[in-house]
């Protein structure tokens, strides 16, 4: 196995493919092994990637560990996690984590740091996430209520709360007065901004280890050989910029999100994986061409569990769609893909792959991008035979069934991509690498 990982390069990224949920946690796990730092990049809490590993106080046992904010790699006590410059950080959340891997046997201080360039998330963010969802009626994205979009539109307007901006706590606890007092007279909320300003003044002490200038450390570490894998949020259908705009993520999930989120050059970049569902889900509003409404698409959601690991939402599911993930893949210059949950599919009789978006009887070059076409297109498609077996005791790719075997390779070529990685079940060893 360790061959077959080391070939992705002193800095490998990792990229969700599709609209998120894509299983990313799993494959970052399996990567962290053979890196040594592993870096966020883009996103907030509205993130959750999971990761099923041996229980460290009960090895016996199967431990699920749901990350919002830390770096899904520091469940390796070696390794360090960087929260990068492109995050927006909720603290509360962040420490809740750290709790949680203590109280599991995992001590992250010391190795784990977070951008003095990030910005903070305040639960006034949370309130405006909510209102702004309730004033936009039948036109709501679907957000998380996190509060990552509030957050990021006071970035991009300059009026946003930087992690270095702590050391100096009186001008800290005055901008975020100023903040309060202009979005209370936007929006005619309540908020008690003198109990958020104790909470960080408190704060003080506990986090300021985690603060660093991650922008340096990264880069020295690479000059010094250190590896470093790059860890991205949601997925490629949901940024900012290239995704199905409006229903979207509040950064940029691509690959463009790895390199400013983190500072490292877009030159030193060796490798990017997509991280592909074997078929398609997506969580909120918005088109989505190979969606099934019916009893398939619900058999989808039961066998994977397909249920939002920040909302517990249940997700929208559909055949995979071969447009949207070309698009992906060309945008990102993926060098691999891991297809995942492939034993979803175990019990399928017959399995659909879309091919082709037909849009007023002809055929699209390419992924649109209005919303009102997507919604509108007519999904051409092939129909493959099902396995009927499971897989999950499969570790390599001849050992497939025939019919599973044929599924990857047409999805490869569709993507003009090889899929070196194949998710057979939600444990860090169910995975086979090619």
């Amino acid at each position: 196995m360790e061959n077959k990982l080391q070939k992705y390069g002193q800095v490998a990224t990792v990229l969700g493919g599709q609209w998120g949920d894509e299983g990313k946690g799993k494959l970052i796990d399996i990567l962290s092994a053979e890196y040594d730092i592993i870096v966020r990049a883009t996103g907030g809490a509205n993130a959750g990637h999971t990761v099923y590993i041996p229980d460290p106080i009960n090895p016996d046992q199967t431990k699920k560990f749901i990350f919002h904010l830390m770096p899904s790699g520091v469940l390796y006590p070696d390794k360090i996690g960087v929260v990068g410059n492109g995050c927006v950080v909720h603290l509360p959340t962040f420490f809740e984590e750290v709790a949680f891997l203590k109280e599991n046997g995992v001590e992250v201080e010391g190795r784990v740091f977070i951008s003095d360039r990030a910005h903070l998330v305040f639960e006034y963010h949370k309130l405006i996430d909510n209102l702004q969802e309730e004033k936009k009626g039948k036109s709501k994205v679907g957000t998380t209520g996190r509060g990552i979009g509030p957050a990021y539109t006071e970035k991009i307007s300059r009026t946003g709360i930087r992690l270095h901006e702590l050391a100096d706590f009186e001008r800290f606890a005055m901008r975020i007065r100023n903040n309060v007092e202009m979005l209370k007279q936007m929006y005619g909320f309540e908020f008690d901004v003198d109990a958020e300003i104790e909470y960080y003044r408190n704060l003080l002490p506990k986090i300021r280890p985690y603060i660093r200038d991650t922008v340096h450390f990264v880069n020295k570490a690479m000059r010094e050989g250190k590896k470093l894998l790059m860890e991205g949020a949601n997925g490629t259908l949901l940024d900012i910029d290239h995704g199905t705009y409006p229903f979207v993520t509040s950064s940029n999930a691509s690959i463009g999100g790895i390199v400013t989120g983190s500072g490292v050059s877009a030159m030193k970049l060796d490798s990017a994986i997509g991280i592909m569902k074997a078929y398609f889900t997506r969580v909120g509003a918005g088109p989505f061409p190979t969606e099934l409404n019916d009893a398939i698409g619900e058999k989808l959601r039961t066998t994977g569990g397909e249920f939002g690991s920040t909302t517990g939402r249940p997700r929208r599911c559909g055949w995979f769609d071969a447009v949207a993930s070309r698009y992906s893949a060309e945008l990102n210059g993926l060098t691999a893909i891991n297809l995942t949950k492939l034993d979803v599919l175990d019990d399928f009789d017959t399995i659909k792959i879309g091919t082709k978006y037909l849009y007023q009887g002809k055929e699209l070059d390419a992924f649109p991008s209005s919303l009102e076409t997507l919604a509108e297109v007519e999904v051409i498609y092939e129909e493959m035979p099902g396995w009927k077996q499971k897989i999950n005791d499969t570790r390599s790719f001849g050992e497939l069934p025939e019919n599973a075997r044929n599924y990857i390779k047409r999805i490869s070529e569709l993507m003009e991509c090889p899929i070196n990685f194949i998710g057979v079940g939600v444990s860090r060893d169910e995975m086979i690498i090619m």
